[in-house]
């Protein structure tokens, strides 16, 4: 297992000691190039994901120092193919085309909750007898478990998704914390850019580190990522456009609007007028994921964002959080986002530049605060002073309505209606809909 850091190093984790010394790989067959890249798509699949290995791939960048790989583009099945956003693809191979390649990309597969062609799994089973090295990008590691490539192996796919995956295919030791598992010949990512960092790990051990951070440079992405290696993971709330319209989604938006509550599954059950039973198939058949984790992870999503924008203790974050002690908000913290609560917290801090800590509220962050307030407030330094000016009421009364925090940049309504849920407690609203798969 390799790791991305920002500041061109990296430290192993247990999973990359443990791939210091991958299984024995197969020696390539003689029909095989190990330059040619094979892509296999689907129809169903988003667009993103699908193009990450063709930008890495199949772009020639000699120019900059790149070695040139040659692309392949294959179809899975029959076409044409269709994205998520209803886009026809044609590719100009077929499955026979994958008997060239020495690697073997599946970017994304459609839907976790049905099994790929035959044909596709026979055709990658074939080409890893033969030496090749097979990568899956996110739900991608769907199709490698289901042609028996992950068996004993450890893998990661996009955290939502892998709780399933590990049930499906018992024999797989899934973990959803890393960002990609490099296990010799069978390599495996988490959500949507974390394919773009096993591609660039892909190159970096093809080619060395300097042909790597030439093809960061040209993507403008860094060539190693430090946030996993820090801590500073993030997850995020997002459903199956399918639960949008399902009679679940009333239920969610309760659960996500009252995680500072402390309820279980069995509350959600009933406010769904289900049997747990029948809540947890259902549930599940939408998500992919069992409810009591899913309603974990919001909590420890919850938690996550009150460490960064709030001054509360970790006492009263778990409180905040509906997590009925201190002592379970820190153990799903550190097994979801690999640090302590205290830790986590520490390193987003630290991370922050100075004069963004420090910025003038944007005017939408100031109409935020007078709409809420009552209070003329103006843009004379950041909201932590305007809040204790002279002229004004004392900083006490305004925290609790409005908690002080630092800008954080990007949109700044978002910012405002952020500083406006946390000040009264509440969780997010129900996520928009998203593409499926989730990458």
């Amino acid at each position: 297992m390799s790791q991305e850091s920002g500041s061109g190093t990296a430290t192993e984790s247990p999973s990359q000691a443990a791939s210091a010394s991958p299984r024995a790989i197969r020696k390539l067959s003689a029909r095989r190039r190990p330059e040619v890249v094979a892509v296999l798509l689907f129809s169903g699949g988003p667009i993103f994901e699908s193009s990450i290995p063709l930008s890495v791939f199949g772009i020639d960048r000699q120019d900059a120092g790149v070695p040139r790989y040659r692309l392949l583009v294959c179809a899975g099945e029959d076409g044409p193919l269709r994205t998520t956003g209803g886009l026809e693809l044609t590719a100009p191979y077929g499955l026979e085309a994958l008997s060239r390649a020495g690697t073997v990309v599946v970017p994304t597969w459609r839907s976790i909750s049905q099994a790929p062609p035959p044909e596709a799994l026979e055709s990658i089973r074939r080409a890893h007898e033969e030496g090749a090295r097979i990568i899956g990008l996110c739900t991608g590691a769907f199709v490698l478990a289901a042609a028996g490539l992950l068996d004993g192996r450890p893998a990661t796919t996009h955290w939502m998704y892998a709780p399933t995956l590990a049930k499906r295919y018992p024999s797989v030791h899934v973990d959803p914390r890393e960002l990609f598992v490099d296990d010799g010949d069978v390599l495996t990512s988490a959500g949507t850019a974390a394919g773009i960092d096993l591609c660039l790990h892909v190159v970096r051990t093809d080619h060395g580190g300097e042909a790597a951070a030439a093809l960061a440079r040209r993507l403008v992405v860094p060539p190693r990522r430090a946030d996993w290696q820090t801590g500073q993971r993030h997850l995020d709330r997002s459903l199956p456009e399918e639960i949008g319209a399902d009679p679940l989604a009333e239920v969610v938006a309760w659960a996500l609007e009252h995680l500072h509550e402390q309820f279980d599954v069995e509350a959600l059950a009933a406010r769904a007028y289900m049997s747990r039973r029948t809540f947890d198939r259902r549930f599940r058949s939408l998500t992919g994921s069992a409810p009591l984790q899913w309603l974990i992870t919001q909590r420890v999503l919850q938690a996550q964002r009150l460490l960064e924008t709030s001054d509360y203790s970790v006492d009263e974050v778990a409180g905040r959080c509906g997590f009925r002690s201190p002592v379970a908000l820190r153990g799903h913290f550190r097994r979801q986002l690999g640090s302590s609560p205290a830790s986590y917290r520490a390193a987003y801090r630290a991370r922050r530049p100075q004069d963004e800590q420090e910025r003038p509220p944007a005017p939408a962050d100031l109409a935020a605060l007078r709409r809420t307030t009552g209070v003329p407030v103006t843009a004379h330094g950041p909201v932590s002073q305007i809040l204790t000016a002279p002229g004004k009421p004392d900083g006490d009364a305004f925290a609790s309505r409005v908690p002080e925090q630092p800008g954080r940049g990007g949109d700044a309504d978002a910012q405002g209606r952020s500083r406006l849920r946390a000040g009264r407690g509440l969780g997010a609203a129900l996520p928009g809909p998203r593409d499926r798969p989730v990458g």
